[in-house]
């Protein structure tokens, strides 16, 4: 009698590590967004009273106490914190200010905001997330495609002048405040030159001529930090044992750089974009605000200014979890930069 003998399947082999790992991800995620969760709720609940908030949001000199159990009525403050008395079974913990207000964000029900006439967060969420994506999903490609080409290009040219000259601006560039490129690129472009809106936004394709200059001036607010970093890098493999092999094949600086040194350099690449990604869908605080862009950021400021508590534990929710799916996915793409990392 001949007994056959079962190879695991390589599939199998690569799948379970992959499984085991995104599992071992989740749980963590999880684990990191209930933390934050109830340090944020503590925050806003415990130091600041709904009472306080009632108050901070009525406004005025003469808020009566009716007023403030009016406003808490309207948006479910007025039930207790964490455990209900007067309910009984599960009634008694989802009748309660932390499950409606903490534990409902996990199944996305952001609930309505504390301002008067800001309405639903879910719904407003929804919209501005497309107009940060807008300006944002394209400003972050040409951010590493121009910062990997301007780095490539020092190092090519490295211990000359236009090196030397290179290293400079990028010190300036990083040296300067943000709001300084939105000032004078608005007087500059907007009111000197005239070629394009000061700010606004518009939808359709009229869209393009009120994204191109926020757009261009954060790139270049960015520019020498992200250069400056990528050419450490990129001096860091070119010293390296396999790039003096490359060159002794005789293969040209070029192919050198681009076909090991940038390939190589991959991984804190990689790791440095990563950190940046989710402002691609949170948007960015001051050029949405300045540009006059209704997306998530200037989403952020309004509530700030209108000191609407709602909103912000929402934003810190959402800017909680999309850190970990942006570090999962940054995991992910070293499997992709180096052959030989596992996602085990």
């Amino acid at each position: 009698m001949r007994v056959a003998k079962c190879w695991p399947d390589s599939t199998d082999e690569k799948t379970a590590p992959m499984l085991s790992f995104f599992t071992r991800r989740l749980i963590y995620g999880v684990l990191i967004l209930l933390g934050v969760n109830l340090a944020t709720f503590f925050l806003f609940f415990t130091v600041n009273t709904p009472d306080d908030m009632a108050r901070l949001n009525i406004g005025g000199k003469r808020v009566t106490q009716e007023l403030i159990n009016k406003w808490k009525a309207e948006r479910g403050y007025d039930k207790p914190l964490y455990y209900n008395e007067e309910k009984q079974g599960s009634e008694s913990i989802t009748e309660t200010i932390f499950w409606e207000r903490s534990v409902s964000l996990f199944s996305l029900n952001f609930g309505r905001a504390d301002s008067e006439s800001a309405g639903n967060i879910g719904n407003e969420v929804k919209s501005r997330m497309w107009v940060s994506l807008q300006m944002a999903l394209p400003l972050f490609i040409l951010q590493v495609i121009a910062s990997t080409a301007f780095a490539l290009m020092l190092v090519m040219f490295r211990n000359t002048r236009l090196d030397f000259w290179g290293v400079v601006s990028c010190v300036v560039m990083l040296s300067i405040s943000s709001l300084f490129y939105i000032i004078v690129g608005q007087v500059l472009f907007s009111r000197v030159f005239k070629l394009a809106p000061i700010s606004g936004y518009a939808p359709g394709l009229d869209v393009f001529k009120f994204l191109l200059l926020p757009i261009c001036l954060s790139l270049v607010a960015r520019l020498g930090t992200e250069a400056r970093l990528y050419r450490a890098m990129f001096l860091e493999e070119i010293g390296r044992d396999y790039v003096r092999t490359a060159r002794a094949k005789g293969l040209s600086e070029v192919k050198v750089l681009f076909g090991h040194v940038l390939r190589n350099a991959l991984i804190p690449i990689i790791t440095s974009a990563g950190a940046y990604l989710p402002y691609v869908f949170m948007g960015s605080l001051v050029f949405e605000s300045f540009f006059g862009l209704p997306g998530l950021g200037a989403y952020v400021i309004e509530a700030i200014t209108k000191q609407d508590f709602a909103i912000v534990r929402t934003m810190v929710f959402l800017g909680s979890a999309l850190y970990i799916a942006t570090y999962v996915a940054v995991d992910v793409a070293y499997t992709w930069a180096d052959p030989r990392i596992r996602l085990a």
